[in-house]
């Protein structure tokens, strides 16, 4: 299973939108995806307060930033490199 996670914070509605493209889009199967609340840590805070909602790859570190609709999310995924 690929893992991902969305950095986000309360009251985004940005974020409110990309976590509606990423359940559409995505398969429980295959994807899951973390909501990270960047407003808990100040690294977090520092890299993506003006950036989010931005989806991150664990595994690579690629991220992929909004806008984004389900067209890119899935050209984004296909882009990341699978697992050995």
């Amino acid at each position: 299973m690929r893992s991902f996670e969305l950095m986000t914070t309360l009251g985004c509605h940005l974020c409110d939108d990309a976590a509606q493209i990423l359940v559409v889009a995505m398969s429980e199967d295959l994807h899951e995806v973390d909501l990270v609340d960047i407003a808990y840590d100040d690294q977090l805070m520092a890299r993506y307060a003006t950036r989010i909602p931005v989806l991150r790859d664990v595994m690579s570190g690629q991220e992929l930033d909004w806008p984004f609709d389900q067209h890119l999310l899935m050209e984004f995924i296909n882009s990341c490199p699978e697992e050995d």
